[in-house]
């Protein structure tokens, strides 16, 4: 049987379960087997820099981080499901990637 792979990554955590509880509507409605959504370990960029401009001064930097928030949903494949789930509005700084498996 075919499935859907489905990841979902984003930096805003909420935009992130928001579209997963949408594509687990999906599949309740359109009764097709869902696996997911699986937590993937966060990616945490880190950025530390020097709070003064020139050098001179004391040494206090500033750390900036941005985490990387990801999801897996295995959807199984029904015709109706698959095309609602492409109509699924994504919001901005969202990236969603759907790929074809042998399941």
């Amino acid at each position: 049987m075919q499935k859907a792979r489905i990841k979902i990554a984003s930096s805003d955590i909420n935009k992130v379960n928001e579209i997963c509880d949408y594509i687990n509507n999906i599949a309740e409605k359109t009764g097709v087997e869902i696996r997911g959504p699986i937590p993937l370990p966060t990616k945490r960029l880190k950025l530390t820099t020097r709070k003064s401009p020139c050098g001179d001064g004391t040494a206090t930097w500033d750390r900036f981080e941005m985490r990387v928030h990801k999801r897996l949903i295995d959807l199984g494949i029904d015709e109706r499901a698959l095309r609602l789930v492409m109509r699924v509005p994504i919001p901005e700084g969202l990236n969603i990637e759907i790929e074809m498996i042998e399941g």
